[in-house]
């Protein structure tokens, strides 16, 4: 299918109202349209995580992530965390060719913003079993299907983390 957003990496990171319209917008002029999320911090994007985005897009015709805000991060990862502000990741996952579209959140868990959206399909990496994360029920109960994607072994943004801090200080 060809793009139906704007390329325009800026362009494709939105408001929760404004991907929800385009979602439903999109549905509406396509029959049979498949839209697929997955969320997360994706604090520093690493090969895992490119991995996953694109698998995730090849399930159906758009790709929305929901990216959590920074004071979800900090909850989640703690007060070293983000690595990243929000624009700078949301602008980085835009940049990717597999995301259609970006939009934030600020819970710890995405069943607010997966609720307003009603994706067919909602993903994550496969160190998570699909009936244990706390948006299953919720993606379900609109006959949606989650489903968790191969997981890359040695890629997380805490392990880039570390061995960026043991690299000699050149100065």
């Amino acid at each position: 299918m060809t793009p139906f957003v704007p390329r325009d990496p800026q362009a494709k990171i939105t408001t929760a109202a404004e991907c929800a319209a385009i979602m439903r917008e999109r549905e509406r002029a396509i029959s049979g349209m498949r839209w697929v999320s997955t969320n997360g911090c994706f604090d520093i994007l690493h090969a895992g995580h490119a991995a996953c985005l694109h698998e995730a897009r090849l399930l159906g015709d758009g790709l929305v992530v929901a990216l959590n805000s920074d004071d979800s991060v900090r909850r989640l990862k703690g007060a070293s965390r983000p690595v990243q502000p929000y624009r700078e990741r949301a602008l980085v996952l835009a940049s990717l060719e597999c995301v259609d579209l970006v939009v934030s959140f600020d819970e710890d868990t995405p069943i607010a913003i997966l609720s307003l959206l009603r994706p067919q399909i909602h993903v994550k990496g496969g160190d998570y079993a699909p009936e244990l994360l706390p948006e299953y029920a919720c993606v379900r109960s609109w006959g949606g299907e989650v489903r968790t994607l191969a997981f890359t072994a040695g890629c997380s943004t805490g392990d880039l983390i570390s061995r960026i801090r043991a690299l000699p200080d050149k100065g």
